[in-house]
């Protein structure tokens, strides 16, 4: 068995970028943590959003060395939701967890979860737990500027990445050693990483420039002074 968890970014032109690629063993917590410091000891700062699935062990090392916020990958989430949920109650559950993220701005959207929990706490109580409990993780996007959400409230094109790693490394089966999986793998991140450079940007500058403040303190205004004028005599 082997693992290759990688990390994508949004650089300061608002393009996405491939950070790292490993090669663990086992997709465990001190694997994640392992990878996260390494991450960090190569000069990465200033994180404000780290967005996955619900693993336990990835979440905790993120917060443990990244710091930001996290947002649990809205398209996962469903799938969690989905396996609390009646089948026959889905289509209507699946239904009421997107109108939540149909709203114009951050009061509408909590507006409309709560509207959603209020629907379905007699009804389905363990649907209504479990999206209760997950309230903060999946609506951790809401605080970053609207422009951006689409971009930040799930983690799909990772997914679609991952589709493709697993669809090439597949065909390989057993690699020999480390360096085999490093240069596959490296091989399809690279021609992602250079696709995306020739793309438009992912996040607009103005975007993120919002997103790069949130979290921090808003400026002191200036302190306007009326100029010292003197009286002019004739």
């Amino acid at each position: 068995m082997h693992f290759e968890p990688f990390a994508v970014d949004f650089d300061a032109y608002g393009y996405r970028e491939i950070l790292v690629l490993q090669v663990t063993t086992t997709e465990d917590g001190a694997g994640w943590l392992s990878f996260f410091r390494d991450l960090k000891a190569r000069g990465l700062t200033g994180v404000k959003l780290v967005i996955s699935d619900a693993h336990a062990g990835l979440v905790a090392a993120a917060a443990a060395t990244l710091g930001g916020s996290w947002q649990r990958c809205r398209t996962h989430y469903a799938a969690n939701l989905m396996s609390v949920t009646p089948k026959s109650s889905w289509p209507w559950v699946k239904t009421l967890l997107q109108t939540v993220f149909d709203q114009p701005d951050k009061e509408s959207v909590n507006a409309q979860f709560d509207r959603v929990l209020d629907a379905l706490e007699h009804k389905l109580p363990r649907s209504f737990e479990h999206l209760d409990a997950a309230r903060d993780e999946i609506l951790a996007f809401t605080v970053f500027p609207k422009e951006i959400w689409r971009q930040i409230w799930s983690n799909n094109p990772n997914e679609r990445l991952n589709r493709e790693i697993r669809r090439r490394t597949d065909v390989v089966g057993i690699f020999p050693n480390r360096d085999s999986i490093i240069r596959l793998v490296g091989a399809v991140l690279a021609e992602q990483h250079d696709e995306w450079t020739e793309q438009p940007r992912h996040l607009g500058l103005e975007a993120l420039t919002k997103a790069r403040r949130v979290g921090e303190p808003e400026p002191a205004p200036e302190e306007v002074t009326e100029p010292d004028l003197q009286a002019l005599t004739a």
